[in-house]
């Protein structure tokens, strides 16, 4: 009688370390492409990543690069004050999107230029995305606002 009950509790024990590893598995495999990773232009330029990654870009919009095209696109570049990537973007920039200030954008980079789906601006005159502020004070070109 004995060894059946430990027989048993064995068991469930092995059917529910399964489930919880299956578990983490699949969200695991459901996170991996709602995750983004934030970069710097510097280290994109230093570890460029895969064609097929995407990634989070950030900095501030390199003065005199900023340029509208025909077919609706923007192209500029982004800077963290190190390093330098060309970026192109199909849509309707956010209203305060200009020439040196900060920006996020999301997408991928492909032949040396990040192909952005969606860029994020500031909101007011003050604010900057938190990345942006770290990625910029470690290569001490961090400029605090003026009130």
């Amino acid at each position: 009688m004995r060894s059946l009950k430990k027989k048993r509790r064995i068991q469930i024990i092995l059917v529910a370390v399964l489930a919880l590893a299956s578990a983490t598995v699949l969200i695991g495999v459901a996170m991996k492409d709602g995750i983004n990773f934030f970069r710097p232009p510097s280290e994109v330029l230093a570890a460029e990543p895969g064609p097929d990654e995407t990634f989070r870009i950030g900095g501030l919009v390199e003065e005199g690069t900023l340029v509208s095209l025909p077919d609706g696109s923007i192209q500029f570049n982004v800077t963290d004050g190190a390093g330098s990537v060309p970026v192109t973007f199909t849509g309707v920039p956010p209203d305060l999107f200009a020439e040196g200030q900060g920006m996020i954008g999301t997408g991928r980079l492909v032949a040396g230029t990040f192909e952005a789906s969606e860029i994020l601006a500031r909101h007011d005159e003050t604010y900057m995305p938190a990345e942006v502020v770290d990625a910029l004070k470690d290569q001490g070109v961090y400029r605090e606002p003026e009130s």
